[in-house]
């Protein structure tokens, strides 16, 4: 074999390829190392907190000097422009798009104004623009208790710790107005010094309490879960724990099935509101998206809701959890291709799919709901006793009750598909023989023909079939955005003013 030396003195321009290819190695393990050592040193510097921040700080524009990527991507949460063939992001009136609805809820405050939420940068403000908080003029006045405020800001933590929890529940909802003013964010789901995630709300504690569990030994992924489960769940306001008090309390003690729930709420005879047609006594889901999405096979597979709807991200030697909490369908790369090699397109038509089958059934369960309603009255103004009508009545009840879980439980048609069409289908068997009974009853009361259907074709024609004046309700909610709201934000304002970020807010 010839030397190197011999090779190169053949062939002298060998010697200076051998020699400029070593350069150009040493010069790209040079780039490499530069950004690594340039990588760390921007994650040694960012993760270095620039404030103390207190154990009950609710401003997240204070957590965000800490960590402005994280708050930088929650700040677009404000962002309302996306919109997906049923919901998105943006402020949808789903009473004027489904005006079944008004008689579904009639009796209740979601009959006056139902509307696709904005997300959470908008808790507060939408909170208070809603009908269903009502006008109150003073701190003792309205129809919503305070324990409707439980999930809306991270001023929660700090007014319980500050009053305890059972005043919290206390209290009107009015009476706390002037402090809730920061939208849900970080103190909500972090601690201020580790920021580990954490459940801030006790009801998910105590929930998890009764059945034997300690929610303090989740793993972190869960606690990606548990996070959300906080609030995006089925609960009720339960007034037997503290006298006076609108405790939250979870359904789960049967178990998180719509027919384990039920029986819980059937068991303690508890309702939610006496329908104004058949007077039935109702039960409103709230939003049990936890609940449906542990059905589901991601819940299975280990997904937690934060992968799909908060997904990783990078930017320099930054790897973070995107705040900017959304649909999947308006970050499919990030959220769903991570796992999934199918093309964008062909993932968001397999969601439109399931959510097209799921709702096609799901609305024919709501038209045969109102016809029950209808009925059901029908059947009271011609003299039914209460003895022939408790069975039609609890009917009336479940169906709904099934109809309600499948539709609150947002996004449920993708996170359990499967359930969730059971439960629909449960719903519409239950509904038809409560009609049937219904039919048998009228018969023998000597109406032994259809009773016809309402004419409900928009919002306001529905909400004037219930006899609900929206017009006067929208006129004392103008005044108390006029005059009362701009008091309560001035009084948080002077509050805020005297923290001290570097002080413990106790």
């Amino acid at each position: 074999m010839k030397s190197y030396a011999s090779l190169t003195e053949r062939k002298p321009w060998l010697a200076w390829l051998l020699f400029l290819l070593t350069i150009g190695v040493v010069f790209l393990l040079g780039l490499l190392a530069s950004s690594i050592l340039e990588r760390r040193a921007e994650a040694a510097y960012v993760n270095v907190p620039k404030n103390e921040i207190s154990e009950f700080e609710p401003r997240n524009e204070v957590w965000g000097e800490n960590y402005p990527r994280e708050y930088q991507s929650y700040i677009q949460t404000a962002d309302t422009l996306f919109k997906s063939k049923y919901n998105g992001n943006a402020m949808i009136d789903m009473l004027e798009v489904d005006p079944r609805l008004v008689v579904l809820w009639a009796g209740y405050g979601f009959a006056k104004d139902y509307n696709q939420g904005r997300g959470h940068y908008y808790a507060i403000s939408d909170l208070h623009e809603s009908l269903r908080t009502g006008a109150p003029k003073t701190a003792t006045d309205g129809p919503m208790p305070s324990t409707c405020w439980t999930c809306k800001s991270p001023d929660v933590p700090r007014i319980m710790d500050e009053r305890g929890i059972a005043q919290f529940y206390t209290d009107k909802w009015a009476e706390l107005g002037p402090e809730m003013v920061n939208s849900i964010g970080c103190a909500d789901c972090h601690e201020p010094k580790t920021m580990n995630l954490t459940v801030t709300r006790p009801a998910l504690i105590e929930a998890f309490e009764r059945q034997g569990k300690d929610i303090k030994k989740a793993s972190y992924q869960e606690m990606r879960s548990l996070v959300c489960a906080q609030c995006h769940v089925e609960y009720y306001f339960n007034k037997n724990v503290v006298e006076g008090a609108n405790y939250l309390t979870f359904p789960w003690d049967k178990g998180m099935s719509v027919e384990a729930m039920e029986k819980y709420y059937d068991e303690i005879k508890f309702k939610d509101w006496t329908h104004a047609l058949s007077k039935a006594p109702m039960l409103k889901a709230q939003h049990p998206g936890y609940e449906m999405y542990m059905k589901g096979i991601h819940a299975q597979r280990g997904v937690s809701c934060a992968d799909c709807h908060m997904p990783y991200k990078s930017e320099g030697g930054q790897k973070f959890t995107d705040h900017k909490m959304q649909s999947p369908l308006n970050n499919i790369a990030n959220s769903c291709q991570v796992c999934h090699r199918e093309e964008a397109a062909t993932l968001a038509l397999n969601v439109y799919e399931r959510q097209d089958q799921i709702i096609e059934n799901r609305d024919k369960l709501e038209e045969l709901l109102v016809h029950a309603h209808v009925e059901a009255k029908k059947a009271w103004d011609l003299g039914a006793t209460e003895p022939q009508m408790e069975n039609i009545l609890t009917g009336i009840r479940h169906a709904q009750w099934r109809w309600d879980y499948a539709a609150a439980s947002h996004g449920g048609s993708f996170h359990a598909p499967t359930e969730t069409s059971r439960v629909i289908a449960t719903g519409i068997t239950i509904a038809q023989e409560t009609r049937i009974e219904l039919a048998r009853l009228l018969a023998s009361l000597g109406h032994n023909k259809p009773v016809p259907y309402p004419d409900i074709a928009t919002k306001a024609k529905a909400q004037e079939f219930i006899g609900l004046d929206v017009e006067k309700l929208q006129k004392e909610k103008n005044e108390f955005m006029k005059t009362v709201v701009p008091k309560w934000l001035e009084e948080a304002e002077k509050r805020e003013a005297s923290y001290d970020q570097t002080t413990s807010m106790k």
